[in-house]
């Protein structure tokens, strides 16, 4: 339930590549990703004034987030809304393909915290375009005696959003294997279906909005006065 499956071991000159399930089922969500967006740049290739059909729910997707995105950073950080777009697709896509079985990677901790570093970066990133040495002078307020207490704080802003993601995917993985385990197979018609609705899908959506939203708060935050 915990352990990841190592699933191949790749020896390249002397050195060992684990390929896990994780890092499998994170190449197959990112190959359906990628095929969704070739083809919907596809569809958008005759693009209309007037949107209609897939362009229209393209078109609607993509503004609705950048709205979304855009009030919680702000203009001068537009620049940052195609990372967390992605990143929403991917977590999002994560929990729902769970459903059909495909263990999802954000139940593994290595993923999240992968994505909480791209947040932290970011977030520095913007701190310094924004603010430049401020950002910096920011650290040693309102005394410089609360520099290492301001610098752990930063420091665990990775840390917390990583395991709220992992602990929350992880327990809805955890719930259902052992259901799966130690009920008889007559109870298993039906009742897992809602099971992995409320799990995959609106705990997925839920947890999907939260690490997204409190990773645009940090860069505001990082580059606000």
């Amino acid at each position: 339930m915990i352990n990841i499956k190592n699933l191949w071991v790749i020896e390249v000159s002397g050195v060992e590549i684990w390929i896990t399930e994780t890092i499998f089922n994170t190449w197959i969500i990112m190959g359906i990703l990628i095929l969704g967006a070739i083809i919907a740049r596809i569809k958008l290739r005759s693009f209309a004034t007037v949107p209609s059909g897939a362009q229209n729910v393209i078109e609607s997707v993509v503004e609705k987030f950048d709205d979304f995105a855009i009030s919680a950073v702000g203009e001068k950080n537009r620049v940052v809304v195609p990372w967390f777009f992605a990143v929403f697709l991917y977590i999002l896509s994560s929990s729902l393909f769970s459903t059909f079985g495909l263990r999802a990677p954000t139940a593994d901790w290595a993923t999240t915290f992968a994505m909480a570093i791209g947040t932290f970066i970011i977030m520095i990133f913007s701190g310094l375009r924004n603010r430049g040495g401020y950002y910096i002078k920011s650290l040693f307020e309102p005394h410089f005696l609360f520099f290492p207490i301001n610098l752990i704080g930063e420091l665990a802003k990775p840390l917390s959003l990583s395991f709220r993601l992992f602990g929350n995917v992880l327990s809805g993985t955890i719930i259902l294997t052992l259901y799966y385990a130690l009920t008889p197979w007559l109870v298993q018609i039906g009742i897992p279906a809602l099971l992995h609705a409320f799990f995959d899908v609106v705990i997925g959506f839920i947890q999907t909005y939260i690490f997204v939203i409190i990773s645009l708060m940090y860069v505001n935050e990082a580059s606000s006065e």
